[in-house]
């Protein structure tokens, strides 16, 4: 359906013609039975020729505009970042952060954990984090363009992903799930076009948002998901969880494994390159309006000038814009002036919660993504063989915290040498400055 069109969320003519307003009324009951027995009697109506012809010469002008717009047929990947913060309501009483998030080049995603878990003497931040990880792990050995792999470890979709992590996983708790995967291997009529799968389990949501009339224009909406929630409520999502007899003697792993199966909502959308996507928890949604969140990434992230050519976005610009996404959250449950509580989708102050926020950007994969790619692998590879209290307690937690952070890290805009040296010294000095502040976040990029 739509979900796979390029210019989704774009309504089209009936076949028929005209549009629906338009359309002549019946003025009298029985002028309305006799219509309704017509159309229950004709359901599809013949299409003439040149009426035909006319559609086809408008569907052949919009796929012509995405054609020269967003060039097809080239590896896609995610620029992304994420950001997170507990509810300044909820710090006060030591609440622990069970939210993670993940923001590599081939999957984001986000996991917002049952802090209710706590109770039963659980971390519950375990099972969201070893789960995101497990993801990243498996995505990012099968979903790298031009990499070769064995048939039998090839990419089989969202699903099988999410249960592969989920079996190699031992953490116990209770987590929401949100994944969105880049698929540079789907064909359409032939030809390699690029797709984004996203599977959901619980009531995080994606927001796609793309410049729909060319590179000039403003950003919008062509694609979001729906909540799962247990009879509507916001406290009761569908959730993947692992638990052991302090919480349920009758668990199953089998029931988990049928969650993801039957439970998971999947779609497949189209990536051009320039779409922004937005993944959130629960606190963001429950909190903000769409065209809110439009608004703020519009407000940072403007259009190109006539005649420009696409560039990507600097990686600190989505950065600004998670941040904010989460800060306008939570500023939702405050008292504004004249002591009102500012309207959300669930009424009127919404919720305090753990709010975390993935944003990301379709661009172009690289050689320089590649070259980045196996200097992650190499030192993974090696971490595997000596860790933090290992041979010499070699990689410390602010060595860690300072690699890890950027070490997806492309120069967009092809800085010289010598900046990226300095821009890596700096990172590696406000790591270590920041280990103590960064340990146990949950956010894997």
């Amino acid at each position: 359906g739509a979900a796979g069109d390029p210019g989704a969320c774009v309504g089209r003519l009936s076949a028929p013609g005209l549009p629906r307003d338009l359309q002549p009324r019946p003025n009298s009951p029985w002028q309305t039975q006799a219509a309704m027995a017509e159309v229950m009697r004709s359901p599809t109506f013949l299409v003439g020729t040149e009426q035909q012809r006319g559609i086809l010469d408008e569907f052949q002008r919009r796929d012509q505009h995405f054609a020269e717009e967003y060039q097809k047929n080239k590896p896609l990947c995610f620029s992304a970042r994420a950001y997170q913060k507990t509810h300044p309501g909820k710090m006060k009483n030591g609440h622990k952060d069970a939210d993670a998030t993940l923001a590599s080049p081939m999957l984001l995603g986000v996991a917002d954990g049952v802090s209710q878990l706590e109770e039963f003497g659980m971390d519950a931040s375990e099972l969201p984090n070893e789960l995101l990880r497990t993801c990243e792990e498996l995505g990012m050995s099968q979903l790298i363009p031009e990499r070769p792999i064995n048939p039998q470890d090839a990419y089989r979709g969202p699903v099988s992903l999410l249960k592969e992590a989920y079996e190699e996983t031992e953490s116990l708790g209770s987590t929401t799930v949100l994944l969105a995967i880049l698929d540079n291997s789907t064909k359409i009529h032939g030809k390699l076009h690029p797709m984004v799968a996203v599977l959901t389990i619980g009531d995080c949501e994606l927001l796609m948002l793309r410049r729909l009339h060319g590179r000039q224009s403003g950003l919008q909406a062509v694609f979001h998901t729906e909540m799962q929630r247990i009879d509507g409520h916001v406290q009761t999502p569908l959730q993947l969880a692992r638990v052991d007899d302090r919480v349920d003697p009758d668990f199953d792993e089998e029931l988990a494994l049928e969650v993801i199966e039957r439970g998971s909502a999947v779609h497949c959308v189209s990536a051009y390159e320039g779409d922004i996507i937005v993944l959130g928890s629960d606190g963001v949604f429950d909190n903000l309006f769409l065209d809110e969140i439009v608004d703020i990434c519009n407000e940072a992230l403007q259009p190109a000038k006539p005649g420009g050519s696409f560039k990507p976005t600097q990686p600190a610009t989505l950065s600004q814009i998670a941040k904010r996404i989460v800060e306008e959250s939570h500023a939702k449950s405050m008292v504004g002036k004249g002591g009102y509580l500012p309207d959300t989708p669930i009424g009127r102050g919404g919720k305090m919660d753990d709010t975390s926020c993935v944003v990301g950007e379709v661009v172009e994969w690289t050689r320089a993504h590649s070259d980045v790619w196996a200097q992650v692998r190499r030192r993974k590879q090696w971490r595997n063989i000596v860790t933090c209290g290992g041979m010499d307690h070699i990689s410390c937690r602010s060595c860690r915290s300072a690699e890890d952070g950027d070490k997806y890290e492309v120069d967009l805009q092809k800085s010289s040498s010598h900046e990226r040296r300095s821009e890596r010294a700096e990172s590696l000095k406000s790591g270590a400055e920041s280990g103590d502040e960064n340990d146990g976040k949950c956010s894997i990029q």
